[in-house]
């Protein structure tokens, strides 16, 4: 296929750096178009034709439309030629499947709206911290880094010596919730999930995306 893709939505978002991250890792070069969902008013009703549920990213390529962040990464991934971001063993894309999973339902509830948004996020805004949900959140980000630093292994990826989609989706919310305290002090009992977000974090894909 040829035409340059265009994603919808801000760069803040953690799905849409998802995609992002999918597309530079994948060097495909795409048209992001800014869209905030949380302007005045909501999402232009134009927008809505493209996602139906007023959320971002949405995906276009040539005459083809997509929305939900899964759909787009492995559209992505298996549309376009470069890396392979899926492990084509029904084992190891279990695996990734399952982190991806873990990432969507788990991370981004607790480390992102759990913890980053009440303690970073909102005071920013002028917004106290409610701290009961901090303190409930916490618990549950501790278990979120457990049941995925075992799941890691000791490989260099998350799916061994492969980057896949799995560490793609992580990496935004890892990335919010490193800036708490809470963050850093978490992420130092479970040493391959350090060393995991150093090699990550340091990738150029990591640096082009990084919120404005």
């Amino acid at each position: 296929m040829t035409g340059l893709p265009r994603l919808f939505g801000a760069d803040y978002s953690v799905y849409v750096r998802i995609a992002r991250l999918c597309l530079i890792e994948k060097g495909i070069e795409y048209q992001l178009v800014p869209l905030d969902i949380f302007a005045d008013g909501g999402p232009p009703t134009d927008y809505l034709a493209k996602h139906p549920f007023g959320r971002i990213p949405a995906f276009e390529h040539q005459e083809f439309s997509l929305y939900e962040t899964s759909a787009i990464t492995r559209y992505i991934d298996e549309a376009f030629e470069g890396p392979q971001l899926q492990p084509l063993d029904p084992v190891h894309r279990a695996r990734c499947n399952q982190l991806i999973s873990i990432a969507d339902n788990y991370a981004y509830p607790h480390l992102v709206w759990g913890v980053y948004v009440e303690r970073i996020s909102k005071p920013g805004r002028g917004v106290s911290t409610d701290e009961d949900k901090l303190v409930a959140a916490l618990p549950k980000a501790r278990n979120c880094l457990a049941a995925m630093s075992q799941l890691m292994r000791d490989g260099p990826w998350f799916i061994g010596e492969q980057l896949t989609l799995a560490d793609l989706y992580a990496a935004p919310m890892f990335d919010y919730f490193l800036m708490t305290f809470e963050g850093a002090e978490l992420i130092r009992q479970h040493g391959n999930l350090q060393e995991w977000w150093a090699r990550m974090a340091s990738r150029p894909s990591m640096a082009v995306t990084k919120p404005s």
